[in-house]
């Protein structure tokens, strides 16, 4: 499916431009961030149609926390209910996003640093490197969209 594959791109954009923000201390590195924060609300429209078949009211309350999270840092969508991506890559991104709630709290976000960052890497590379190469299940993942559509009538 293109729309999992272009969120692949947005994310892998997004891991791209984030680290060459936090490795180049410049101008040139807040314009890095910058890119990486737009990306991210491009991967965030995209999961809220990939995820919203599983359950559109939890797909749109994840896509509010996501933009509110690109304010303090990347949280994530939560895919362990998907049955058109495979689970572990849905705990994978829920400990992610563990590790991004602690920068909710600077001084415990230091504390941890830079160990925290490797729970969101792992399970937000994994994501990517899945989503690129493999996309979604079409089949599983149309069958959750028109169920989706069938509920809201």
């Amino acid at each position: 499916m293109n729309k999992a594959r272009i969120a692949g791109i947005f994310y892998w954009l997004t891991f791209a431009t984030g680290i060459f923000a936090l490795l180049v201390r410049s101008r040139l590195g807040v314009a890095a961030g910058l890119a990486a924060g737009v990306c991210y609300i491009a991967v965030t429209f995209l999961f809220y149609g990939l995820f919203k078949p599983v359950d559109r009211r939890l797909s749109l309350l994840a896509a509010c926390v996501s933009f509110v999270g690109i304010a303090v840092g990347p949280l994530q969508v939560k895919a362990v209910r998907s049955t058109f991506l495979p689970r572990i890559l849905g705990v994978l991104m829920a400990c992610g996003g563990l590790g991004w709630l602690t920068f909710l709290s600077p001084p415990l976000a230091n504390q941890l640093s830079p160990y925290n960052f490797a729970p969101g890497i792992i399970g937000e590379g994994a994501l990517t490197v899945w989503l690129l190469v493999f996309g979604v299940d079409v089949p599983r993942w149309e069958f959750m969209k028109t169920a989706d559509a069938r509920m809201r009538a």
